[in-house]
């Protein structure tokens, strides 16, 4: 009997051979890099209607091979063609996600090696480098040293996961949040089941903040009623404005009824890095569970979020080992990350981080995103230099500012966005503020230039 390793393999039916691989995998490569190098001559965002993108894109299921080459043609000029464009310098809709390249190559090299990071017997390299990560992410953000962790798609997958494991461990109750908290964690009560008399939606301040005053009314009033507080959700720089709630004076109230602090640093928390957002974000360092998206101020492509949290929640909460798992435990300080959240066959997310942070180095990162936040009050300054025309509504904030055009409408507010955008220069979107719409701009992408900004305040103004 011949030994296992001199048995010829079939041929691999789904298979190419190494020239053609390579051929192709370059033709990938030039086209990503054709596309990080011309970017700000693309358009910002681009879309169609759908008949016209499924009659270019689909046909009849193939039976046979087509063309590689007018597959590619196809997805490069037409599917990925089509879309917001986060990395680009004037995307500032939203929350943008500016990439870096050491990033895409890490995230590549995952695929390419079919990485699962489930178990540890499992996937025990991948593994590693996420707990490697997640200790390197909670240096970043000072928290304590024995605090876990765990990668995910991203911000609203990172606080289901953490408000889980809370009522999990401390069983139901109220939690406290404002108007301004992002519209995903209201989702996650809901879709937990909470109770809509445990969700206490608290009005913010006139500056956007949710306020330890208010929600220590809230919590008195529902301990008179017979209901037990159970969580405070305090936001680390709003989508909206970019404002970060008082954390130190939350925390302290925490501590003073025995409360969960989470904080929703989706985008905001990597600001921590820099000297100006570290002193805004005082109080960071005292969160119970913090959720951070790396997709967004840590310069990572889709998708990756981040839950930092004391420890001792997710395994109680998360755990599973059926028999046909039985195999794939970890031992000793090995850790099985389909057991601290939902997610049992997962890929790692760990890779482009971990490259990302040995490519560039911290300072880089810190240098990035220092940029970013006195641009935008670059961009607040060059308003304020035409009072009659522009109206700042929000100071700059951790890279986010809301203006208005003196005496225009809402509706005129949302035809200039909308008109900008369908050009391609830039891609800008209105936000409505204690009832009131406005004009915003999120500054996140090292790319962007004092030009970008008055060009596009310009544009909007014309």
């Amino acid at each position: 009997m011949a030994a296992d390793d001199d048995r010829p393999y079939p041929a691999d039916t789904l298979g190419m051979d190494s020239a053609e691989m390579r051929r192709l995998g370059y033709a990938a490569v030039d086209a990503v890099i054709e596309h990080l190098e011309s970017k700000n001559n693309s358009p910002a965002i681009a879309s169609s209607d759908a008949d016209t993108l499924l009659a270019a894109l689909g046909g009849a299921l193939p039976e046979q091979p087509q063309a590689t080459d007018k597959s590619l043609e196809l997805l490069m000029h037409t599917a990925l063609h089509h879309q917001q464009h986060g990395d680009h310098p004037r995307y500032f809709a939203r929350v943008p996600g500016p990439s870096s390249y050491a990033a895409i190559i890490g995230e590549w090299l995952g695929v390419g090696f079919n990485t699962i990071a489930a178990s540890w017997p499992g996937g025990a390299g991948p593994s590693a480098i996420e707990l490697i990560v997640i200790n390197w992410l909670c240096q970043l953000m000072g928290l304590p040293e024995d605090y876990e962790g765990v990668l995910v798609s991203g911000g609203s997958q990172a606080s289901l996961t953490a408000i889980a494991a809370v009522r999990a461990s401390r069983g139901p109750g109220c939690v406290y949040l404002s108007d301004q908290t992002h519209a995903s964690l209201g989702r996650a009560l809901r879709t937990l089941g909470f109770d809509e008399r445990h969700i206490r939606l608290l009005p913010s301040d006139a500056e956007h903040r949710l306020t330890e005053e208010t929600v220590a009314t809230a919590i008195a009033e529902d301990s008179r009623n017979g209901l037990s507080p159970l969580m405070v959700i305090a936001t680390a720089g709003s989508t909206n404005t970019g404002v970060v709630d008082p954390l130190q004076e939350l925390a302290a109230l925490c501590d003073t009824w025995d409360l969960w602090l989470h904080v929703d640093g989706a985008y905001g928390a990597p600001a921590a890095l820099s000297p100006k957002g570290a002193a805004t974000l005082a109080g960071l360092d005292r969160a119970d569970s913090l959720t951070l998206d790396p997709h967004k101020w840590l310069f990572q492509p889709y998708d990756v979020g981040c839950l930092l949290i004391k420890p001792g929640l997710l395994e109680p909460c998360f755990a599973m080992n059926p028999e046909y798992l039985k195999d794939v435990q970890g031992a000793d300080n090995a850790v099985d990350f389909r057991n601290r959240g939902f997610e049992l066959t997962r890929r790692s997310r760990a890779l482009k981080l971990w490259l990302s942070f040995r490519s560039y180095g911290v300072a880089k990162f810190r240098e990035a995103i220092e940029y970013s936040i006195n641009l935008t009050e670059i961009a607040e300054d060059y308003l304020r230099k035409n009072p009659t025309r522009w109206e700042v509504v929000t100071p700059a904030q951790l890279g986010i500012i809301c203006f208005s055009l003196r005496g225009e409408t809402a509706e005129e507010h949302e035809r200039r966005a909308r008109a900008l955008s369908e050009s391609g220069f830039a891609c800008v979107t209105t936000t409505r503020l204690k009832g009131r719409t406005v004009l915003r701009l999120c500054i996140i992408n090292p790319l962007t230039t004092e030009w970008d900004i008055r060009e596009t305040i310009d544009r909007l103004g014309a």
